[in-house]
């Protein structure tokens, strides 16, 4: 799995054909890239809650932006979205893509387009593998949260990332 080439990578819109790849891609990651960071138990519990083909359907039905990354084969390497109020729901890169350069592609073009829309600021809960990622993408921690998946503790942590001066989208919704 580790040695598998993803060759030219490009970034796209989400498809509803993308949906059980992505599903797939979500378990994949956390077992691939989880245990780096997080305990067996602690992993299992986080790729229990990988989301359903008709979770992510429903979810990326809803007019977020939704990005996918591809390999040349436009097989899914890593996904992500942005909610209409900034917030981050998903990051998921196939361990045999990371570390090498498709999620940070995937973010710029997500920035790119969330700053389109008009988002002062993205935000979203980052795992313990995701943190020192996002922190190099100007990403700033506000905090810890600690929380259960069923019996298993686990922690992530609160982010943000202003796209705009934080006082630009009230003096643009007043002017």
């Amino acid at each position: 799995m580790g040695s598998r080439k993803i060759g030219p990578m490009r970034i796209r819109d989400y498809r509803p054909s993308d949906a059980p790849a992505l599903a797939a891609l979500y378990a994949r990651s956390v077992r691939g890239i989880g245990p780096r960071f997080y305990g067996p138990e602690q992993v299992e519990a986080w790729a229990a809650t990988a989301p359903t083909v008709e979770r992510v359907r429903e979810a990326y039905g809803d007019g977020r932006v939704a990005l996918v990354a591809v390999d040349g084969e436009d097989r899914p390497v890593a996904f992500s979205d942005v909610e209409p109020d900034g917030h981050i729901n998903f990051l998921y890169c196939a361990p045999e893509a990371a570390g090498r350069g498709v999620a940070s592609t995937l973010v710029a073009r997500l920035e790119a387009r969330a700053r389109a829309l008009g988002h002062p600021r993205l935000h979203v809960e980052a795992s313990e593998a995701a943190r020192p990622f996002l922190l190099r993408h100007g990403f700033t921690l506000l905090t810890r949260r600690e929380l259960r998946i069923g019996d298993v503790q686990i922690h992530n942590y609160a982010m943000e990332k202003w796209l705009a001066p934080r006082g630009a989208a009230a003096t643009a919704a007043r002017s």
